[in-house]
């Protein structure tokens, strides 16, 4: 896993270098020149959330204080045919209330790598490799029989993890709009030590058996769908949908096929004050029975770049 993610990491230096005169490359493809090959955009967000309450406030409620970052990282190159494609996607959100302390709300840490070969101009044959995890140790909590909150612990740093190696074609009408439909795309789930989770979560957590820490899912398709637009003046939509369907032996029923839905709509107040709402949909057999879903809404500072228009 370390080396998966060291590899990643890697691929985000190439985004790294000239990035002090990146605003000033030509756009006119006529007199680009050969680092313009690489399509390179950044964008950090910091927001906070906070309440404070007097002690004699009659309305109810508790002191709270929250935060919500934000990164993305995108480094793409295309050249004649070839096209090779890079995204870093990390969340991170807490919530710290009076009496509670501090609870995670939010972690997503996502790494795609996809190197395509144009078909024609709306069609490539890619490969990719991605990492979908998490940063922090996750919690559920409940009332017991005496109503004090307890917590269990469900998930923790890179566990789960699941990495997905895919082939397939990619559909690019427009810049902003794209979706790669893989029929093979072998997926391993890692979760070390997985007896820690049983308590709360049975005993397969996240579809792992006990005693082991890893299960592949080599005959399964894979439906990845991405935009990202401006849908009005400084509103942009950013939303990526997974469908993931293991078709080996008995796994294929529609209940156990995997969705995820993470959207963010974000409104720029002005250069540097934005506000967002973010929301992630997810439906996996493997983890819950339901559709889980998180949301939130927040206000704080961002900061974009790219060295294209």
């Amino acid at each position: 896993m370390k080396r998966i993610l060291t590899g990643f990491l890697l691929l985000l230096a190439f985004w790294a270098p000239g990035q002090v005169t990146a605003q000033t490359v030509p756009t006119d493809t006529t007199t680009l020149r050969p680092t313009s090959l690489w399509r390179k955009s950044f964008k950090a967000a910091l927001n906070f959330q906070e309440a404070t309450l007097s002690s004699n406030w009659r309305g109810g409620g508790v002191n709270t204080f929250g935060l919500n970052t934000l990164l993305n990282a995108h480094a793409d190159y295309k050249r004649d045919i070839h096209s090779w494609d890079n995204e870093a996607d990390f969340l991170y959100a807490f919530v710290s209330n009076k009496g509670q302390g501090y609870r995670k709300s939010l972690d997503r840490l996502y790494l795609d790598t996809k190197y395509g070969r144009a078909l024609n101009p709306k069609w490539d044959m890619f490969i990719s490799l991605n990492l979908l995890t998490q940063f922090a140790d996750g919690y559920k909590y409940r009332d017991d029989a005496s109503g004090n909150q307890g917590a269990q612990f469900i998930s923790s740093t890179f566990a789960p993890a699941y990495v997905t190696l895919a082939y397939g074609f990619e559909y690019h009408p427009t810049t902003y709009f794209k979706v790669r439909l893989s029929p093979f795309a072998p997926r391993l789930t890692v979760v070390g030590r997985n007896q820690r989770f049983i308590p709360a979560l049975g005993d397969n957590p996240y579809g792992v058996r006990p005693g082991h820490s890893t299960r592949w899912e080599i005959l399964a398709a894979q439906i990845l769908a991405e935009y990202d637009n401006d849908i009005a003046k400084n509103v942009n939509l950013k939303a990526r949908y997974l469908l993931f369907a293991n078709y080996g032996g008995d796994n294929l029923a529609l209940r156990r096929v995997d969705h995820r839905l993470d959207a963010s709509l974000t409104a720029k107040v002005n250069r540097y004050v934005n506000m967002a709402l973010t929301g992630i949909l997810l439906y996996d057999y493997d983890q819950d029975r339901g559709l889980q879903y998180s949301q939130g809404l927040t206000l704080g500072l961002l900061y974009t770049m790219q060295n294209y228009k």
